[in-house]
């Protein structure tokens, strides 16, 4: 798999041709097109990762790492192709610091297993924002329960922004450990400075986490300038198939660390009275992997990355700026989360109508958006709702996607007037 040559500067962004690229988009819902605003939860995938998956199971489906045939070590060949292709994606020191997991959720699992817990007495601090998935909220309290460290949480604002004072303010405590956020809400947009909090963070001797899921598929991310020693994100957010997902983690951390899973291709060697562990990454990758999943990742990273990842940004902003207009004048609609930086997401309750009142009659309208609290319980407890209706954007949606989203809420009114 070979790096993606970037578009060249200037060239102007065609969103009907990226919609081209995605088969899906053409399909039509209860008659009528179908309009895709659900991309926070998952993305569509192009064809170059359909055509990637398809041809290794049609060419090279084989076992990776074990074989001397020609298919395994074509498929190990992809494979590791795969993982240099998030290496160059996220700008990772060298491939050993990437591992390959089934998403987001595992990557911090992983963390809070073999690097955190590890380093925990009863009293220490990891401390986190209120603005969190539930996948970088629930792993944390697991393990304060596990050996008596204490969560701490900075809040955020009514525009859904981190108070920056108290972040550092709980940083500066003696007994803080660890830092753990979110690049980007999945629930409000909000992006946040995770430069700064890992600046932060770091002068004090504090490693960081960040939680990426929601920001590769909309903005680079290069780890190194970040100054992070943990990124992590999900392969299904950012147009690769469900299942798959990486982890970047310092090679120093990596070497420290301990495996969290045993199994095949995780060891050097076994014998009854004691196991050593394979070199890194593959000491944290037991088991036969999701091959397929990983060469789809790759395809996924090397296809944003020949949209250029500038342009993709510059073109969502326009959009979400549309969308942010055209909502903001529908009657009784309120937009939860106005973070002055945000990325592709647009969360909203409409006066009278429950949220999920709301998806099932834009479903009947063929757009498809989010109901619910969308994995982050505690962000709509801050704004006092049970649930947001939520349009999430990618770069093959176009404004026609919001006017008919618009559209069809003025059908929502008219069935629940405020």
């Amino acid at each position: 798999m070979s790096a993606a040559l970037h578009v060249p500067p200037g060239t102007p962004f065609d969103a009907a041709k990226v919609r081209a690229e995605f088969p899906i988009l053409a399909t039509r819902v209860h008659g009528r097109p179908l309009v895709y605003l659900d991309n926070a939860a998952t993305a569509q995938k192009p064809l170059a990762v359909l055509d990637v998956e398809r041809d290794y199971y049609l060419t090279a489906n084989a076992n990776v790492h074990r074989g001397v045939h020609r298919l395994s070590e074509e498929a190990t060949r992809r494979y590791e192709a795969a993982r240099g292709a998030v290496r160059r994606f996220v700008n990772a020191r060298e491939d050993e610091e990437v591992v390959f997991v089934r998403g987001t959720t595992e990557a911090i699992n992983l963390v809070a297993h073999s690097f955190v817990a590890p380093r925990l007495a009863p009293g220490d601090e990891i401390v986190i924002t209120h603005l969190e998935h539930h996948s970088n909220i629930v792993p944390w309290q697991m393990l304060c329960e596990r050996t008596g460290a204490v969560l701490r949480v900075a809040p955020i604002d009514d525009r859904g922004e981190v108070d920056a004072a108290a972040l550092t303010a709980l940083l500066d405590s003696p007994r803080a450990r660890f830092l753990a956020i979110a690049h980007v809400s999945n629930a409000l947009g909000t992006v946040l400075p995770v430069a700064a909090f890992a600046a932060a963070a770091r002068a004090r001797g504090i490693p960081v986490l960040i939680d990426g899921a929601q920001a590769v598929p909309h903005l680079p991310v290069d780890v190194q300038a970040l100054g992070c020693d943990f990124y992590v994100f999900s392969g299904h957010k950012v147009f690769a198939p469900t299942g798959i997902g990486a982890l970047y983690a310092r090679r120093e951390h990596l070497e420290a660390m301990v495996p969290w899973q045993g199994g095949g291709d995780m060891i050097a060697s076994v014998t009854f009275e004691k196991t050593t562990w394979n070199r890194v990454p593959y000491k944290f990758e037991a088991g036969t992997p999701n091959i397929a999943g990983a060469i789809g990742l790759g395809a996924a990273l090397d296809w944003l990355t020949a949209q250029g990842l500038e342009r993709v940004a510059a073109y969502e902003h326009d959009l979400l700026e549309y969308g942010t207009r055209v909502l903001s004048a529908v009657p009784g609609l309120r937009l939860v989360g106005t973070a002055r930086e945000k990325a592709s997401v647009l969360s909203f309750t409409l006066e009278g109508a429950h949220p999920h009142d709301v998806g099932t009659i834009l479903d009947g309208e063929g757009v498809a958006i989010r109901t619910g609290h969308h994995c982050a319980q505690p962000v709509m407890d801050r704004f006092g709702i049970p649930a947001t209706a939520r349009a999430s954007l990618a770069l093959y949606n176009v404004r026609e996607d919001l006017d008919a989203l618009v559209t069809g809420l003025a059908r929502v009114r008219a069935l629940f007037p405020a």
